[in-house]
């Protein structure tokens, strides 16, 4: 069982980082993402956090955060490229701005990870803790898989610094359409293909098979 609460900030002696970093990334993406996308990726944060405390991972807080943060920068029309994964973008909105505060390059690069991978379930879970807890984070607060291993008053408190909206499930799934409904292929292999397939009635996924029967190859 986790710890009790010790403030609305602080959560099982978990919070967000006060560092000159930890406080510019929180004005940066509070600047540049809605507050769906702020408030997701906060929570993001703890539970990913809050996992590592249940395995018994040791993590920079520091990085995870970044990570958690800049997750989904790249569904903002500010941050998106025209012909990559929105997870990239956002990996490489992040490698930029933690660059630009002089992190270590290796730190930088499990940050990267972290993002890239987030939604490519079966991997990251063995990888690097700021990797691994990234996306455990984001299976909590948009999936809900391990909704059952986190205490009530664990999840009550999270929700309460950082609100979902009443409709969140449905927020979210639009919050994802309208960031890579201008580059559908990019979903090819993704779980974000089933968001498209969701939203909009004339779109045909990419076939895994059709592409190595249409390659050059004559067999």
């Amino acid at each position: 069982m986790l710890d009790t609460l010790t403030s609305p900030t602080e959560i099982n002696g978990i919070g967000v980082p006060d560092s000159r970093l930890g406080r510019a990334i929180t004005e940066f993406i509070r600047d540049t993402e809605s507050e769906l996308l702020f408030n997701h990726s906060s929570r993001v944060f703890f539970f990913g956090a809050l996992a590592g405390q249940q395995r018994g991972l040791s993590v920079n807080h520091e990085l995870l955060y970044a990570a958690a943060m800049f997750h989904d920068v790249g569904l903002m029309p500010s941050h998106a490229s025209a012909d990559l994964r929105f997870e990239v973008d956002g990996a490489n909105a992040a490698r930029d701005f933690l660059h630009s505060y002089g992190v270590d390059p290796s730190d930088i690069e499990k940050v990267w990870t972290g993002i890239a991978l987030h939604t490519t379930p079966g991997v990251p879970e063995f990888m690097h803790p700021v990797v691994a807890l990234t996306t455990a984070g984001v299976e909590m607060d948009v999936l809900g898989l391990t909704y059952g291993q986190y205490p009530e008053e664990i999840r009550e408190a999270v929700v309460a610094a950082f609100p979902r909206t009443p409709h969140f499930k449905e927020d979210i799934i639009q919050a994802f359409y309208d960031g890579i409904e201008h580059k559908p292929h990019t979903t090819f292999g993704n779980v974000k293909a089933d968001v498209l397939a969701d939203k909009d009635a004339g779109y045909r996924r990419d076939n895994f098979c059709s592409v190595i029967r249409c390659s050059h190859w004559v067999s």
